[in-house]
């Protein structure tokens, strides 16, 4: 049995804790078999990480990493709705990367693979999605990046 946090593990990275809601709404809603999770941001020692936006201060390298950093969020939040483990996914469905950019960065598809990446490193064919990557003038708290996701559960996980 292979635990998210194991196989994030296995790729050198470390599974944060699931973070709370910081205003009116849940974390994670089910319906079915498929599950919900709302954005993540890119957090390090439970604060936010990779503050600014892409274009303006920070490289698209910068924005790949704290997509990957905002993804990882998802999977705490994926783990912690489910036993934990990797076969509880079916399939990732979706992602929604939203990247805080300057008007003429147009690399957002790029900055978008650090989550999409990290979604097919964890959960192999599985992890394959569809996905939106926008770029937006201004994210929650300063961040340069904010994922959401749809992923599809076994049935009875």
């Amino acid at each position: 049995m292979t635990l998210i946090a194991d196989a994030v593990a296995a790729l050198g990275l470390t599974l944060p804790p699931a973070s709370a809601p910081v205003a009116t709404y849940v974390s994670t809603v089910r319906s079915g078999a498929l599950l919900y999770v709302s954005g993540q941001i890119p957090m390090a020692d439970g604060q936010p990480a990779c503050l600014g936006r892409i274009g303006d201060g920070l490289s698209a390298a910068d924005g790949l990493r704290a997509a990957q950093a905002a993804a990882l969020g998802v999977l705490a939040q994926v783990a912690a709705a489910t036993d934990g483990r990797v076969a509880s996914v079916r399939q990732v469905v979706k992602l929604g990367v939203f990247v805080a950019c300057t008007p003429d960065f147009t690399g957002q598809p790029q900055v978008a693979n650090g989550a999409s990446d990290l979604m097919v490193a964890v959960f192999g064919d599985a992890g394959r999605h569809t996905r939106a990557a926008v770029g937006v003038a201004a994210l929650p708290r300063g961040v340069a990046v904010e994922v959401d996701a749809v992923f599809e559960l076994e049935a009875g996980q």
